[in-house]
């Protein structure tokens, strides 16, 4: 019976310990949601899977951190678009100062995103989109590269080596990027980027097989362009296993610790850099300083942005170039070879 008894002692001690302990870390919570001069919410269309997005939360963290606001970060799972369309809506009846949102889908998304600003909600959207799309639901600025004119960037260097056909291997689904960003690339070598784009899929193994599949059914394919980490990956196992390494241009969007050692080995020739934390970055700032100064002109809010010692020293620090054009920040296109590609491997996956 004493066993028994002390058992039930320490069972109820640990359930009243852990109830005590939740208390406190809800209340911790709500005291720095008070203690911050506003509140956001940063609202992505990116999976839970995609390590992309881990280097937004880290800026956003960080500008949180510079302009003394708190920002909560939400994403559907598995990257449903629907799920994002009742994030939206929640976003523009909740206690919200600013949201930040992506558009992968403008038609999906239109009717949820512009009641934030019908709402009266100051909205910043990043990363896919356009900036007359931005426009069009309110938004004060668009924060992203121009995925068209990154990919006819990319294609003008693939040109310059001499390649005149390409794969574009892309793991988006449901997003008008890949189209952009593939169609772009094809521009700049003069061919159809419909024929050339492969839906391979989220998982590895999948993308792997349809790399391997479509280069030895088409093995004059001068250049292989991947839209991520989650197709370079296997993209580039293809290419190594085929024995092509090295014999076909590879180049992809965006920065992983794996395409690095590709770009150093001489199997990636560069990475597209869209340097996904200024987007996180820069949208926090831009919602923080349209509230504090009280204004929603882009170029004010800019210059007020540039004057910031914090946001200058993030820059240095991390080895980020903005590009400016009237009241519009462009986080992009970069491109990392080996030229740079020390400063950023110090960083990836985290700030870079």
């Amino acid at each position: 019976m004493s066993n028994h008894r002390d058992t039930c002692w320490s069972l109820k001690f640990v359930f009243v310990a852990r109830l005590f302990f939740y208390t406190l870390l809800i209340a911790f919570s709500q005291l720095n949601a008070q203690a911050a001069e506003a509140h956001f919410v940063l609202i992505s269309h990116g999976a839970d899977g995609d390590p992309w997005w881990n280097i937004v939360k880290n800026a956003v963290r960080q500008a949180d951190e510079d302009f003394g606001v708190q920002t909560d970060y939400l994403n559907p799972a598995n990257g449903d678009l629907n799920q994002m369309v009742k994030m939206n809506r929640q976003a523009a009846q909740g206690n919200y100062d600013g949201v930040i949102t992506t558009i992968p889908n403008f038609d999906l998304l239109q009717a949820s995103i512009t009641q934030i600003t019908l709402n009266k909600i100051p909205l910043v959207t990043i990363n896919v989109g356009t900036d007359e799309q931005a426009i069009r639901l309110g938004a004060l600025m668009h924060i992203s590269q121009n995925d068209y004119r990154a990919g006819e960037q990319a294609g003008r260097r693939a040109k310059a080596a001499g390649v005149t056909s390409f794969l574009c291997v892309t793991h988006f689904v449901n997003t008008t990027s890949p189209a952009d960003r593939c169609r772009g690339f094809a521009d700049a070598l003069g061919v159809d980027y419909r024929d050339a784009m492969l839906y391979a899929g989220t998982n590895p193994a999948d993308i792997k097989r349809e790399v391997t599949n479509f280069l030895r059914a088409h093995p004059n394919v001068g250049a292989l362009l991947a839209l991520g980490p989650p197709s370079a990956a296997p993209a580039l196992e293809a290419v190594r296993d085929l024995g092509l390494t090295g014999k076909i241009f590879f180049c992809t969007f965006d920065f992983s610790r794996v395409i690095g050692a590709g770009i150093r080995a001489g199997a990636i020739q560069f990475a597209i850099d869209q340097q996904p934390y200024l987007q996180g970055y820069i949208a926090v700032a831009a919602l923080a300083i349209a509230r504090q100064e009280k204004t929603s002109v882009p170029l004010k809010i800019r210059q007020i942005l540039n004057d910031n010692p914090r946001y200058q020293k993030r820059l240095e620090d991390y080895g980020l170039q903005p590009s400016y054009s009237l009241g519009r920040i462009s986080s992009g296109p970069g491109f990392i070879t080996r030229d740079n590609l020390d400063i950023v491997e110090k960083y990836a996956d985290k700030y870079r």
